[in-house]
């Protein structure tokens, strides 16, 4: 059998126009990295929202960055923060307050994005959220969140998960 062999890579062929440019997922993980930095200053200092914006667009490049995705995540995690934490608390051990600020800051854009993306699929949110704990969060914070993500998973998104699961 001969085998089709037309999507090798072949040096002779010029580049795609996009080549070495970051996908839309790296974009949003870039976002994602951003915001989870930007919505703990926000939870730490209380600075407004505005104000945390201004200043990562200043002081980061984000030209590999859903700039797009960054804002909608740090406005609308606030925005959602009653409905996020209510969401979060029957899959939790300690109370909101006790949390690592890191890792709450983690969950809550995890929470966000699992109630308000639904284009996002639920395990995509929860492997970003794994990663997002291990780049910012406490040694063991990828764990706990995992953990939390994979309790709040199936309450929020009930039908995706079952379908997963077949």
């Amino acid at each position: 059998m001969i085998s089709d062999d037309s999507d090798r890579f072949n040096p002779r062929d010029p580049k795609p126009a996009d080549a070495g440019k970051p996908s839309k997922s790296a974009k949003r993980r870039e976002a994602r990295q951003l915001a989870t930095q930007a919505l703990y200053q926000w939870h730490m200092a209380k600075a407004s929202l505005n104000e945390i914006e201004a200043q990562f667009r200043v002081d980061n490049d984000f030209s590999d960055v859903d700039g797009a995705y960054f804002r909608e995540i740090l406005h609308g995690v606030p925005a959602s923060r009653t409905e996020i934490d209510t969401a979060l608390k029957p899959c939790l051990d300690l109370a909101i307050e006790e949390l690592d600020p890191v890792e709450l800051a983690v969950l809550r854009l995890s929470t966000w994005e699992l109630l308000k993306r639904v284009d996002v699929p639920y395990r995509v949110v929860i492997n970003e959220g794994i990663e997002l704990a291990k780049v910012f969060g406490s040694t063991d914070g990828h764990k706990f969140v995992n953990g939390v993500l994979d309790k709040l998973a199936p309450r929020l998104r009930e039908a995706e998960v079952k379908a997963f699961k077949r």
